[in-house]
Order: C-alpha cells, then sequence, then structure tokens
C-alpha cells in the first residue's frame, strides 16, 4: 500500500521526534509518505491535497488542527499565520475549521482513497489546550458523519493537568524558525525546564514520545 500522512509540523517532525520515519521503519513493506509541512492549518493542507492526490495514494492519514486551534486562541500568531500561511486574518474559526475538514475528507474520498485522522496532542497553556479539545470535537464529529477512523492521540497522551503557561506569540514562532535553522535538539533538557510529559514546548513530540506514536499509528491501522 502506499500511505501518506498529510498535516503540519507534528508530521513533517523536522523539529522533535519523527513518528511518520516510525510507521515507515515499522512498516517495510508498505511506501510510506511524509506530506507535512511546519505551520500548515486546514486552509494550507486543502490547497496541497490535489497535488497529493496525483500520486496514485491507497490512504491519507490526516493530522490537523493545531496551527487552527493557535490562531484562534492565541491572537499574537495571527501575524505569522496571515502572512506566512496565507490564511485570510490569521484566523482559522471553529466553524471554518468544520467546513474545511468536512471538505478535505470528502476529497479525499470522492478519490477513491480510504481516509484516517489523527486527533492530535497539545500541553502547552491551558487555553490552547481547551482549544484544541474543541477542534478535535469538531473533527471527530466530522468523522463521524463520513464513517472516518479516528486514533484520538490527544486523550492518549495529555496530562490530568495543563500549568497555566503564557500565551503563544511571535516570539515562539521566531524561536522554532531559530532552532531549526541552528540544528538545535536538546529535547529531553527543554522537555524537563517545562514540565512537559510527551513534548519538549507543549506542542512538538520528543523523539522518545514520536516513537510512541509511530507504535500507536501502526496499531490502529492494522497493516
Amino acid at each position: 500500500m502506499k500511505i501518506a500522512f498529510l498535516g503540519n509540523s507534528l508530521v513533517e517532525g523536522s523539529y522533535g521526534g519523527n513518528f511518520v520515519a516510525g510507521v515507515a521503519a515499522r512498516l517495510p513493506q508498505h511506501t510510506i509518505i511524509n506530506a507535512g509541512q511546519n505551520g500548515n492549518t486546514i486552509f494550507n493542507l486543502l490547497a496541497r491535497l490535489d497535488a497529493l492526490l496525483e500520486q496514485e495514494l491507497d490512504a491519507i492519514m490526516v493530522f490537523c488542527g493545531g496551527n487552527d486551534a493557535i490562531s484562534y486562541s492565541q491572537p499574537e500568531t495571527r501575524r505569522y499565520y496571515e502572512r506566512v500561511m496565507k490564511v485570510p486574518n490569521g484566523i482559522v474559526s471553529p466553524d471554518d475549521f468544520r467546513t474545511a475538514f468536512r471538505d478535505l475528507l470528502t476529497r479525499i474520498q470522492a478519490a477513491q482513497v480510504v481516509a484516517y485522522v489523527g486527533l492530535s496532542p497539545m500541553e502547552q497553556n491551558p487555553t490552547v489546550v481547551e482549544t484544541m479539545h474543541q477542534y478535535n470535537a469538531i473533527a471527530a464529529d466530522v468523522c463521524r458523519s463520513l464513517n472516518v477512523p479516528t486514533l484520538d492521540l490527544m486523550s492518549t497522551m495529555n496530562p490530568a493537568h495543563i500549568p497555566d503557561r503564557p500565551p503563544l506569540n511571535q516570539a515562539t514562532i521566531n524561536l522554532i524558525g531559530q532552532r531549526v535553522t541552528s540544528g538545535w535538539q536538546d529535547y529531553e533538557t527543554e522537555r524537563q525546564r517545562g514540565g512537559y510529559t510527551y513534548s519538549f514546548d507543549g506542542l512538538h513530540l520528543t523523539p522518545k514520545a514520536a516513537e510512541q506514536v509511530a507504535e500507536m499509528v501502526v496499531t490502529f491501522l492494522h497493516l
């Protein structure tokens, strides 16, 4: 089978652990395509979908909602989403997300490609985590209506308590860019310093957590 993983930085895996590489290592008999791009919202995934479908895929597993939830709940990040991700006004509202997410899955199914969805985890600050729960609930509702199987990573991985951490802003985004450019990889030290569980910044997986996610994804796909 030829399976693509479509999503944002969680999928791309260039900052933190790469669970898609872990999936590929566990499923050598299948062709695994990493179609993740840092910073992508549901609008960006829709814009890239047609090109991905040209690769004659058997299945696509979608991971989305993190950047959408951040844009909606963390106002200081909207300049980035508007300028770099070309999101109108830098905001993906819940209604926009529902409509676009349904469109994405419908187009995948219309191309006779099997769709799967991963509900992404988030442990950064209480406001964005609550919003992520909301967007995951929207995604799960759309998936139920279209009979698309879902893997709920947030319910499985998130700690019971999220500390009251500062809001995300442009400085957060700039720091990510600087670290990616410099090749920074001190993930475990950062995880301990920030008091995180499976991530090192509340958003991105540690290499250890990425291996755990890879195991869960392979089990979920039943391949």
